[in-house]
């Protein structure tokens, strides 16, 4: 056998697996954000209080941690992703209610910023297939620095450490869409519906962190 026939048959084989992993991510991404969508559209009309909102997240947090990683390579991984997804969306439902009172316009320039952020990483780490995995050890480092000034916040009550700890977030959460994107581009992430969660937790995170800035902004704190 010509071994350069081997070697240019096992990269296309590569290119065409790791083209269905990215298709096949993107398509249950899209199809988990509108699922979400509407799940945090019926907590909004509902008015769900701030503790059912909590049991929500909850809910979908032990499933992402205890459920998901043991159906993952299944079939049954899909209704999980989705249970996940729109626990998460419903638990926004207190938090949406609660900008929507504010200023309508709130919701809509943080999602379209999510949206645009999103886009322009992914198209970046997509485009280039740079490799960042240099950056697991940062952005590991950086969430622990930033879920430790969050809880030290609770206590404090200080604004500025609070749009500082969601400045943060954003800039991580960027990463993690650069590294996971990356992941999924240089053969690190194999599994389209782990890939899902990672991306869908980045953008719902980055989503609430560009709320409370603008929130913050709009009531001149």
């Amino acid at each position: 056998m010509n071994p350069n026939y081997s070697v240019a048959t096992h990269a296309s084989s590569s290119t065409l697996a790791t083209n269905k992993l990215i298709r096949n991510t993107y398509t249950l991404l899209s199809m988990t954000l509108l699922f979400s969508a509407g799940t945090a559209a019926v907590g909004v009309m509902m008015n769900l209080s701030q503790g059912m909102g909590l049991g929500a997240t909850i809910a979908a947090i032990v499933m992402l941690w205890f459920v998901l990683p043991r159906t993952a390579n299944s079939a049954a991984g899909i209704p999980v992703i989705f249970a996940i997804t729109g626990l998460l969306g419903l638990g926004l439902g207190p938090v949406l209610n609660y900008y929507l009172a504010v200023n309508p316009s709130i919701v809509m320039t943080a999602l379209g910023g999510t949206g645009a952020i999103f886009l322009g990483l992914s198209a970046y780490a997509l485009t280039t297939r740079k490799d960042f995995s240099f950056m697991a050890g940062f952005l590991m480092v950086g969430m622990f620095v930033v879920i430790g000034a969050a809880l030290l916040n609770i206590f404090l009550s200080i604004p500025v450490l609070s749009l500082a700890v969601s400045a943060a977030v954003i800039m991580l959460m960027s990463g993690f869409i650069l590294f996971q994107t990356s992941s999924m581009v240089n053969g690190g992430e194999t599994n389209y519906i782990m890939a899902t969660a990672s991306l869908f937790l980045s953008i719902v995170n980055m989503f609430q962190a560009l709320l409370h800035i603008l929130g913050a902004f709009n009531n001149n704190d």
